[in-house]
């Protein structure tokens, strides 16, 4: 069963009694409010990171990945995020079916939360070997507003699989071309992607009717 530390280099607990809890213990009992030193940059956003894995094969209920999620830290300014990731493991030394989830706080990595439930998310499918490098700089330009949409971005997810590796950038508003444009433009830049490199883009809504996060998705090639 997975637990905090399979993404953890070390057993440090990045100094929060919280690392380790699993959403349903989150939404049971809300975390204490994240303090940040006043000599720290502050980011636009406090973030939270979660890990997930689940078994091969399986097809994870809505309990069941709820009690999947566990809390890797949270984070409020430039230093608290070296902090943290210092300690994590990288996305390509993961095992298959793991994930990272990198989040603002208060927005839950679920096609249900409130912040995502209008909204969907670009898909960059990946050869092995490239996601640790691509999964840092895009959370490098996420935290430094690269974007350049407002409060549109939710979070980030790294997808380790079998035969590739996923990263998927989560907007609030599907329908909102313009914003969506800008937001698959940014992620083409910020990963060097080449110029025939295809994205995809499926809407959160889709996701829960055929239950999938990667399949029947909408395809750009430019």
């Amino acid at each position: 069963m997975s637990n905090k530390f399979d993404a953890l280099k070390t057993s440090d607990d990045s100094g929060e009694d919280d690392v380790g809890k699993d959403l349903q213990s989150v939404e049971k009992e809300p975390l204490p409010p994240l303090v940040i030193p006043d000599t720290d940059h502050k980011l636009q956003c406090a973030y939270w990171l979660w890990f997930s894995r689940r078994s091969p094969g399986k097809q994870a209920s809505l309990q069941s990945y709820d009690q999947n999620l566990k809390l890797i830290g949270r984070f409020g300014s430039v230093e608290q995020f070296w902090a943290l990731y210092s300690h994590l493991v990288r996305p390509s030394e993961l095992q298959s079916h793991s994930d990272f989830h990198l989040f603002k706080v208060g927005i839950k990595p679920m096609w249900e939360d409130e912040a995502n439930q209008r909204g969907g998310k670009w898909i960059v499918r990946l050869r092995k070997g490239l996601a640790s490098r691509c999964w840092e700089n895009l959370v490098l330009a996420m935290l430094g507003e690269q974007f350049m949409v407002g409060g549109e971005i939710c979070g980030a997810v790294v997808s380790i699989r079998f035969q590739e590796d996923i990263l998927s950038v989560w907007n609030r508003t599907a329908s909102d071309q313009a914003t969506t444009g800008r937001i698959r433009d940014t992620l083409r830049r910020v990963l060097n992607l080449p110029p025939n490199t295809i994205l995809e883009y499926k809407t959160h809504n889709d996701s829960l009717k055929d239950n999938s996060s990667f399949r029947n998705t909408d395809v750009f090639t430019r």
